[in-house]
């Protein structure tokens, strides 16, 4: 049966591109269109789709206040359609809090130069959203953008119960993390874990638009204990100091000296992902042999799982997140079906066990 798609948009013409695309796809159907937000949440309840398409700005309705709305009544998967813009990232983070699974950038040539690709990757990515499990949404942004909350307060909660039984001690000098499709919340969920007197240095791979991580990093600093910045090229990694890859560019791990810093630098021309965790992560493993925590959080795709394998090579260990607590299962399933993972563990279980046991 195909893949039902509701497409929200105050754009008539876009509507009608959208609706092109999908239908062309045998595995997609589009039952309805919406015009503004309050429009999506009256049809999203009537043709009860699988899938829904959201523009952020429409009148009635803006679309961030219609996801919030459609999340709590129906907990439908949600894209939100995004500019590219410094304003354009603000809101779409806002709509991921929302509850909205993922974005897609409005132009469709900053999807890809390719128009054909633009529409593959468009019918992909609906149709692995449709197999994701919403969350509900998080309201965790600070009252201002100074506020942080005390240390003592992660450091004194009692962390969920491990699978796999009890996560053993891991001795690291660095903590990687990669992620993609849901990442910006399930990062915000482990990060803010962490008490802002962690002992080691993180790095975070996350896919996203140049455009986005400058915002991402800002938003992530606010709400975290520990500081999180976007990675500039011979930043130097220092303990309790999350560094973002950026957008667009690749985030490498090497050592000047006794020293360790980042290295960011244009990505090849023929790598898909801008940053990549493979390539991050491969650089970890020539870094700190044996001496680092990989770890893998939701996402499509199976990129990290050479990069975890390089990391495993020299030693060091690896962890990924459950099936059960994943908006989609790819990135983490193609490490643990290789065989690379030494834990597999919960969203809410993975920040606490990162503080207690590393």
């Amino acid at each position: 049966m195909p893949i039902k798609v509701l497409v929200v948009d105050d754009s008539g013409f876009f509507r009608r591109r959208i609706v092109e695309i999908l239908d062309a796809d045998p595995m997609l159907t589009v039952v309805g269109t919406a015009s503004d937000g309050r429009e999506a949440i009256l049809k999203s309840g009537e043709l009860k789709p699988d899938v829904i398409t959201m523009d952020i700005e429409m009148p009635v309705m803006d679309g961030i206040t219609a996801t919030r709305r459609i999340m709590a009544l129906h907990r439908i998967p949600i894209i939100m359609f995004s500019s590219l813009t410094q304003e354009g990232a603000q809101a779409t983070l806002d709509a991921l809090e929302a509850g909205a699974l993922d974005f897609l950038p409005k132009k469709f040539e900053d999807i890809s130069r390719d128009r054909d690709e633009a529409r593959r990757q468009l019918c992909n990515k609906v149709k692995a959203v449709a197999r994701s499990r919403p969350m509900a949404p998080i309201r965790s942004r600070p009252a201002t953008p100074a506020a942080r909350p005390a240390a003592s307060g992660a450091a004194a909660a009692e962390p969920a119960p491990v699978r796999r039984g009890t996560v053993s001690r891991v001795s690291v000098d660095l903590v990687a993390i990669g992620t993609s499709t849901g990442g910006p919340v399930a990062l915000q969920k482990v990060l803010t874990a962490l008490p802002e007197s962690y002992p080691h240095p993180l790095i975070l791979v996350q896919h996203m638009p140049a455009s986005f991580t400058p915002a991402f990093a800002q938003r992530l600093d606010q709400l975290c204990q520990i500081r999180v910045k976007e990675a500039e090229d011979g930043d130097v990694l220092k303990p309790g100091t999350a560094l973002l890859a950026p957008g667009g560019m690749q985030m490498l791990v090497e050592k000047r000296g006794s020293q360790a810093q980042v290295r960011v630098v244009e990505s090849p021309a023929d790598q898909h992902y801008r940053p990549c965790v493979d390539l991050s992560f491969e650089s970890v493993a020539r870094t700190y042999p044996g001496r680092a925590l990989g770890i893998i959080l939701t996402g499509m795709g199976a990129d990290g799982r050479e990069g975890c394998r390089a990391m495993k090579q020299t030693g060091c260990r690896i962890w990924s997140q459950d099936e059960a607590s994943c908006v989609v299962y790819g990135m983490p399933a193609a490490v643990a079906e290789a065989g690379l993972s030494d834990q597999v563990l919960g969203l809410t279980e993975i920040g606490p066990a990162i503080a207690r046991n590393t």
